[in-house]
């Protein structure tokens, strides 16, 4: 059987952003921004990378930002080429290829991660597909893929769904969803069970998910008929202890470095991370922390 090649990608964006209150009372957390980009972008920029052209957005009220940010900017673009600004013109104006569809449908009803992933059904159609969550925000070394990129590739040699897991402190099992697991291949391993939020002494591991996932279509099947979980909500870790059932789920142990940009440590974290890497701001900023540092010590 031939396996299909993963081109859409689910982002669910309606979350509140309550932690990050008030800089999200107006706008939508996932545009706040790593140095000059916004984290939304930053995930579709991973996305495209995996050879993803259709990016299905699953948003709630208050995030026309989003919407307006991936949208052609007429009046800014007209300014921008009146005053001759080429370079930042370009800027604007790749924000997504153009070979890149988005698709923007409303969660009108917060019913948890796994309701807003059933939201994509309608777009997403029988196709596999990937989820990323744009605060789980991942970093990869120069000459290395972007995790989405590793996860879709091996998708394409396996055929099975797949959820990126990283080892977490037992104290913190309460904050993911939570695989037990055994060996497959190198840094692949066969999920056997799946928690959401267990207690750290009743968590069968300290493997934990996070925001990328590669899954067939089928878990719509599931997510329609679990009902509501942990916390009233529909959660995407049923759905996925559901399809189990039926077929074999991996755990991948992706190369990179992930930033919890969710909370305000780790958001923290990812700005000082890239400000450091970045061609305009690298060196200098570098040297200021440097200088901060010895200031402290």
């Amino acid at each position: 059987m031939m396996i299909k090649k993963i081109k859409k990608a689910v982002f669910p964006v309606a979350g509140l952003g309550s932690r990050f209150l008030p800089a999200t009372k107006a706008q939508p957390k996932e545009m706040l921004p790593i140095v000059d980009k916004p984290l939304i972008h930053y995930a579709v920029e991973e996305a495209v990378a995996a050879g993803i052209t259709e990016m299905v957005f699953i948003t709630g009220r208050n995030k026309r930002a989003i919407e307006d940010h991936f949208d052609k900017a007429y009046e800014l673009e007209s300014e921008l080429e009146a005053a001759g600004k080429k370079k930042l013109l370009e800027i604007v104006q790749n924000v997504v290829p153009k070979s890149v569809n988005c698709i923007f449908i409303r969660q009108s009803v917060p019913l948890g991660l796994g309701h807003a992933v059933l939201c994509a059904r309608p777009v997403v159609g029988e196709e596999p597909f990937a989820v990323l969550l744009a605060d789980d925000f991942m970093d990869t070394d120069a000459g290395v893929k972007p995790v989405l990129a590793q996860m879709t590739e091996i998708y394409e040699r396996e055929g099975m769904s797949m959820l990126a897991v990283q080892e977490v402190p037992q104290s913190d099992t309460k904050q993911y969803g939570i695989v037990s697991a055994t060996p497959y291949q190198p840094n692949l391993e066969r999920v056997n069970a799946i928690v959401e939020k267990p207690a750290p002494e009743e968590a069968p591991s300290t493997l934990a998910v996070v925001g990328r996932y590669v899954l067939n279509n089928r878990i719509f099947d599931y997510l329609e008929n679990i009902g509501r979980g942990a916390g009233g909500e529909i959660q995407l870790t049923d759905g996925i202890a559901k399809l189990m059932q039926a077929e074999s789920v991996l755990a991948y142990r992706y190369q990179g470095q992930r930033y919890d940009c969710g909370s305000k440590l780790g958001y923290l974290k990812a700005t000082v991370a890239m400000g450091m890497k970045h061609p305009e701001t690298g060196a200098a900023f570098s040297e200021f922390l440097k200088d901060v540092a010895g200031k402290q010590a």
